[in-house]
């Protein structure tokens, strides 16, 4: 018996992936082949791939989610070709939105997959990803920071004890503050112990955040990330952090083949909505990068007082429209000099007229 090969054949592969398993489609010529289970494996996948469908050329797409990049990266070192897809642009029927399975995903996602109508995200190399994970732990630790204060004061609040109003709004605590909060005794051995160990809480996570902080600065003395930095900070309004945002958020300016593509990826576009031959515009995007976007506008209140172009140019703005508004142009005029100078790796230079 001859054995049969798909020589040139194109396998187009859906995974939607979990944990504990891998739920997986596979079509060639319009049609569906096959829909299984399998261990989150790439290994065990191409295996089955080369025994089943051998000599065959395989396309491979999963969703972005929990499990990263690693899998793309293995099928690409097993010579696969494999895409990340953001799950919101995935084309789907009105059955498939209500209907929501494992099976359904993985069928749609190798469907659209053979059609074509697939935009695959772009995937940093495994150094990048994880010094974005670094700058988002630092994200996280401030949030958590942030949540223990919160504790803290309603703890006092809850039992009428005054905060000095020089600490009431501040969101900065000093050491004397921090002193006086050691200096407060409660009741109770319980209401005791409850303060004590969310003030020790806030210095844990104070001490994380300086750890994390003296990570990043040592990470940005790299000759490639060093010069990105210093063209970064040199705009209004982005200071160290902002600017290790960015670069550990979009690591390859030139991925974005316009300013457009730039902007429309941090969130700085309208949400627009077209009804026949009419658009609706409806404010600014949902869809952003939810770390960029916050600092950016961040950081246009910033420029505004700073640069005298962008301080002339909100001025101009506020006369008809809301200050909320005009600071989402004057954020988006700030983000056209972040790519240029990070483009040209060029220091700012106020006054520059956008």
């Amino acid at each position: 018996m001859n054995n049969i090969t798909f020589t040139d054949s194109h396998f187009f592969v859906g995974i939607d992936t979990h944990l504990k398993n891998w739920r997986v489609t596979i079509r060639n010529s319009g049609l569906e082949l096959k829909t299984f289970s399998l261990n989150p494996s790439p290994e065990e996948l191409y295996k089955y791939l080369t025994m089943h469908y051998p000599e065959g050329i395989y396309f491979i797409v999963y969703e972005a989610g929990f499990c990263g990049f690693w899998p793309q990266r293995k099928f690409n070192e097993l010579g696969i070709n494999c895409i990340v897809v953001n799950p919101a642009d995935v084309p789907s029927s009105g059955k498939e939105k209500v209907v929501k399975t494992d099976p359904n995903d993985s069928r749609k996602l190798a469907r659209e997959l053979e059609n074509g109508s697939l935009k695959a995200i772009y995937v940093p190399d495994i150094n990048h990803e994880q010094l974005r994970s670094l700058m988002r732990l630092r994200f996280r630790l401030v949030q958590n920071q942030t949540r223990t204060k919160n504790r803290i004061k309603m703890l006092l609040y809850n039992y009428g004890i005054i905060i000095p109003k020089e600490h009431i709004t501040n969101s900065r605590w000093s050491g004397y503050f921090i002193h006086w909060l050691k200096s407060v005794k409660l009741n109770s051995t319980a209401g005791q112990f409850t303060l004590d160990n969310l003030l020790l809480q806030l210095e844990q996570s104070r001490e994380n955040l300086k750890q994390a902080l003296k990570q990043l600065r040592e990470e940005a003395k790299q000759e490639n990330i060093s010069s990105v930095i210093s063209s970064l900070i040199s705009v209004p309004g982005i200071a160290f952090i902002t600017a290790m945002s960015l670069y550990t958020e979009i690591i390859d300016i030139n991925r974005f083949n316009s300013f457009d593509h730039l902007a429309s990826f941090v969130g700085l576009v309208p949400s627009v909505y077209s009804s026949g031959e009419t658009d609706y515009t409806r404010g600014i995007s949902f869809h952003h990068n939810k770390f960029l976007r916050p600092l950016i506008v961040e950081a246009a209140w910033t420029a505004v007082k700073t640069d005298p172009a962008l301080t002339f140019k909100y001025k101009e703005l506020i006369k008809t429209m809301a200050k909320q508004k005009a600071i989402i142009r004057i954020a988006k005029k700030l983000l056209r000099r972040i790519r240029h100078v990070w483009i040209n790796q060029d220091k700012y230079v106020k006054a520059l007229v956008a």
